[in-house]
């Protein structure tokens, strides 16, 4: 008959374990405990200027709270528009999210790529020379991008601390692996972004967080490549 460790004790039995398989591999166990790891799955979107914004909602127009994210201060707001592609097909009820930025960009999936028909390039938020544009139609005007339709890198955000933790540094790429009921999956170049506001959190896109049964997931985990 077996008995169950107390959990003190099974903390220090699984920290030991640890130490010992870093030590084995000629790596150092990071410090402290292990920070709470969350992935989220991220939806297409918009970025917006203030300036943007009042092109498409009228002069004045502010984003107001849908619903707050899990980044401090960052939310899904009310408004909505519709993206126009090159080949006019349209992708409606494009969520806008908030505050306000500097640029305006729109975060597509691959699978939105192949609906509108264009290549849509892989790159960090803000990268957006030389990517495709589009039409944005509000409910006061329409706006022509130029260029800002991307498929966000998928990426994990750090503080300070849990970036010392992982032994990264901000722009490193690091590796997901996704536990799920029926398949593990790992996701390679996963992009490091530091910021002292950021809470430790996993940005992966719709198709990827299907690809890998997300909402299903027993275990999420990032490591050094």
């Amino acid at each position: 008959m077996s008995t169950a460790l107390p959990v003190e004790n099974r903390s220090t039995v699984e920290a030991l374990v640890r130490e010992a398989l870093y030590r084995q591999m000629g790596r150092k166990a990071p410090a402290g405990p292990t920070p709470v790891l969350l992935v989220n799955s991220s939806a297409r979107h918009m970025h917006i200027s203030p300036e943007n914004l009042e092109v498409l909602f009228g002069k004045g127009a502010e984003l107001t709270v849908h619903k707050m994210l899990y980044q401090e201060g960052q939310f899904a707001s009310q408004q909505t528009v519709t993206m126009i592609g090159p080949r006019k097909r349209i992708i409606p009820n494009l969520r806008i999210l908030g505050p306000c930025r500097n640029l305006t960009q729109v975060e597509l999936s691959l699978t939105d790529s192949v609906q509108l028909g264009i290549d849509i390039p892989i790159r960090a938020s803000g990268n957006i020379e030389g990517t495709p544009g589009c039409y944005i139609m509000g409910p006061k005007g329409m706006l022509e991008m130029k260029n800002g339709v991307i498929r966000a890198w998928r990426h994990v955000h750090m503080s300070p601390e849990d970036a010392k933790h992982y032994g990264v540094k901000h722009m490193d790429t690091v590796t997901l692996k996704v536990t799920a009921k029926d398949c593990t999956t790992r996701f390679d170049d996963l992009l490091v972004r530091v910021d002292p506001t950021f809470k430790l959190e996993v940005h992966i896109d719709t198709d990827e967080a299907n690809a890998c049964d997300l909402e299903h997931a027993s275990k999420v985990e990032i490591f050094k490549s």
